[in-house]
C-alpha cells in the first residue's frame, strides 16, 4: 500500500519541480488576471448604478463572488492538462505507462495537484498588490460551517474539473484534435459554472436544473458556499450531487480508458 503511494508522491514531487520552474509564467497570468478583475469591477459597478441590489446582493457581495472565484480559477481549475494528456497519446509516451504498475489518471491527478498548489500560491502576490484597492469591497459571511463545508466542496471540484479535462484528453484515442472540444466545453463552462455572471441570476427553473450539471460544482459552488450565497441545506444536498458526478466521471475515465488503449494497440499493431 505504501509502496503504491510512494509513486504517486514522487509524480507530485516531480510536477511540483516542473512546475515551479516556469513560475513566473503562472505569475505573469496571475497578474494579467488583475484586468479581467478591472473589467468586472467597471461592468458590474454600471449594472448597479441607480439601484442598490440585484437578485438580492448589493455591489460589494457581487465584487466579493468575482474576486473569489479569480483566487479558485487558481486553486481547482484544470488549465491545460486535457492538452497534456492528448500530447502523451498522439506523441506514444503514454505506451511506457502500459508497461509499469501505475495508474495513468492517478498519475496525471499527482501532477495536477502539484500545478494547483503552485499556482494557487502564485495568485496571491497579485492579490497582494490589488488588495489596497479591493479590500473595502470584500465582505464574507462568518458563519463556522462553511469552513467545514468548503474543504470537501473544494477537493471535489477539483476532481470534476479534472476528470472532465482528462475525458477531453482521452478522446485523442479517437480524434487526433480535440481543441474543437475543448473550446466548446470552455465556452459551456464558463456560463454554467458562473464565471459569466452569478448563476443564482438565472430564471429559477433554468437555476434549477443547472444544479444537476457538473458545471454548475465546478466553480459557482464553492464561490457560492464562501461568499455565502447558499445556505447549509443547499450545500449539503449540492456534496452529494458533487460526490455523485465525481463517480459518474471516474467511471467514465475508465470506460474511455479501457477502450481507447482497445483502440490504440490496435493502431500499432
Amino acid at each position: 500500500m505504501l509502496s503504491s503511494l510512494e509513486k504517486y508522491r514522487q509524480a507530485f514531487l516531480v510536477g511540483l519541480q516542473s512546475n515551479i520552474v516556469y513560475r513566473w509564467n503562472f505569475a505573469v497570468r496571475g497578474f494579467f488576471s488583475l484586468f479581467h478583475l478591472a473589467v468586472v469591477f467597471i461592468l458590474w459597478g454600471a449594472a448597479y448604478a441607480g439601484t442598490d441590489k440585484i437578485g438580492g446582493y448589493d455591489l460589494r457581495q457581487t465584487l466579493t463572488y468575482f474576486i473569489t472565484l479569480l483566487v479558485l480559477q487558481f486553486f481547482i481549475s484544470a488549465f491545460n492538462e486535457d492538452y497534456q494528456i492528448s500530447e502523451e497519446i498522439r506523441n506514444g509516451l503514454i505506451n511506457q505507462f502500459l508497461l509499469k504498475p501505475i495508474n495513468y489518471f492517478l498519475y496525471r491527478f499527482s501532477i495536477f495537484v502539484a500545478a494547483r498548489l503552485v499556482t494557487g500560491a502564485l495568485i496571491f502576490l497579485p492579490l497582494l498588490v490589488a488588495m489596497p484597492f479591493i479590500h473595502s469591497y470584500l465582505t464574507f459571511p462568518l458563519d463556522a460551517w462553511r469552513l467545514a463545508v468548503i474543504l470537501p466542496a473544494l477537493a471535489l471540484s477539483a476532481l470534476i474539473q479534472f476528470s472532465i479535462a482528462y475525458c477531453f484528453g482521452m478522446l485523442t484515442f479517437w480524434f487526433l484534435e480535440i481543441q474543437g472540444f475543448v473550446i466548446l466545453s470552455m465556452a459551456i463552462e464558463s456560463v454554467l459554472g458562473g464565471q459569466v455572471f452569478p448563476l443564482d441570476l438565472l430564471p429559477a427553473w433554468i437555476y434549477r436544473i443547472a444544479q444537476f450539471l457538473p458545471f454548475y460544482y465546478q466553480m459557482y459552488f464553492p464561490g457560492a458556499i464562501i461568499t455565502g450565497r447558499i445556505e447549509l441545506t443547499q450545500a449539503l444536498q449540492g456534496l452529494v450531487i458533487q460526490a455523485g458526478w465525481v463517480i459518474v466521471l471516474l467511471l467514465v475515465n475508465q470506460l474511455l480508458w479501457v477502450r481507447g488503449l482497445r483502440r490504440h494497440t490496435a493502431v500499432g499493431g
